[in-house]
């Protein structure tokens, strides 16, 4: 086992390289860039750009607008909107965003920074990329843990009885109560819980925007702690809904698989109850899929489901975060967001497929390589 954990740790430096270049060499080709975002940002509203160029370049002051290109260098600029522009003050941004290096030594650089955790500072934002994320992070740990354990803890019980049941009246109308909670868009579910419980056209049961209430610093531990349930139940119910069909199917799928196979024929003809053989026998093969599938479940969940819902109910977590970044082009809080959140995928997956021998300590990858 040992073995095929380092195997397996290797393998993801090339598959992590991999996804940063072509994902570094998309974005780099990819319209509008950061200068043309600074560029814009100065012509629609103003000058503070020009503190942003002065504190980053570190030299003398270049203000835009203080020469007008009138020359054919400033005129056929490469960079939509630049136009008019100083090209000193091009060439100044150009620098500042790093796009005065060629692309090979841009990604290079890059790469080597981030080998060691230095994910750089946000073009946008004029902070650290780790400090904004670990700043975000709590919400969407939050909405991704509980999330998560409501699918599991609802979905598993669901689909073994859907198994037993197969056929009856109980698996038909939830197999018709999965469809429609699949067919439903989590953000239109969250739209419609606003509009029901929290001080829409109905009740006001519910807050309607933010993880906790002004006044939590005063409040003691239990009622903090009810706060915190409080203002995450709407947002947590809206990412739940969408999640249950595929887990409840893939378990009721695993055990009516397991529950015709000869050993469950044998256990019921030694007289075994029902519930020792659903239980006892057939449980650890039937989950084995299931089970295993926990991490990376919770990353899928954690990172690539919650932009909407953050939006709607004004969670200010990792999804908005990305999403301003991707539109403004922030490439250090892309890339490092990316980098990070790649590596944390990667690193899951390593950890579902050990999960395989913590439920059946059958399984041998090792036996299986050779």
């Amino acid at each position: 086992m040992t073995a095929y954990i380092v195997r397996r740790l290797l393998l993801i430096v090339p598959t992590l390289l991999g996804i940063m270049l072509v994902n570094f060499v998309v974005v780099q080709l990819a319209p509008g860039g950061p200068v043309e975002q600074a560029i814009a940002q100065l012509t629609g509203q103003g000058g503070d750009i020009t503190e942003r160029v002065t504190r980053g370049g570190g030299g003398e002051t270049v203000t835009p607008g203080a020469r007008a290109a009138t020359d054919a260098a400033g005129s056929a600029s490469r960079y939509r909107g630049a136009q008019g522009l100083d090209p000193e003050f091009i060439a100044e941004l150009e620098r500042r965003f790093g796009f005065d290096k060629p692309m090979h030594e841009r990604f290079w650089q890059m790469i080597k920074s981030y080998v060691v955790f230095d994910f750089g500072e946000s073009f946008f934002r004029d902070r650290k990329v780790v400090d904004l994320v670990l700043e975000k992070m709590p919400v969407s740990i939050s909405l991704g843990v509980w999330t998560t354990l409501l699918v599991y803890l609802v979905s598993i019980p669901l689909g073994i009885t859907k198994a037993v049941r197969d056929g009856h009246r109980f698996d038909v109308w939830t197999s018709v109560v999965l469809v429609v909670g699949t067919a439903i868009p989590s953000f239109l579910f969250a739209v419609f819980l606003l509009v029901l419980f929290a001080g829409g056209s109905y009740l006001d049961w519910f807050p309607l925007r933010g993880l906790t209430s002004e006044n939590f610093d005063q409040l003691t531990l239990g009622g903090k702690i009810l706060d915190y349930l409080w203002h995450i139940t709407l947002p947590v119910i809206s990412m739940v809904i969408g999640g249950f069909a595929t887990l409840t199917l893939l378990t009721k799928n695993s055990f009516m698989d397991q529950l015709h196979q000869q050993y469950v024929l044998t256990a019921r003809s030694k007289g075994l109850t029902e519930r020792r053989v659903l239980y006892g026998h057939v449980f650890r093969n039937a989950m084995l899929l299931v089970i295993a599938g926990f991490p990376s479940a919770f990353v899928g969940i954690l990172f690539t489901g919650s932009v909407l819902i953050e939006v709607i109910f004004s969670l200010d977590g990792l999804g908005l975060l990305g999403f301003e970044a991707a539109f403004n082009r922030d490439y250090p809080l892309m890339f490092g967001t990316l980098y990070f959140f790649s590596l944390l995928g990667l690193l899951m997956n390593l950890v579902g497929d050990l999960m395989y021998t913590v439920v059946d300590p059958r399984i041998d990858f090792e036996g299986r390589a050779g």
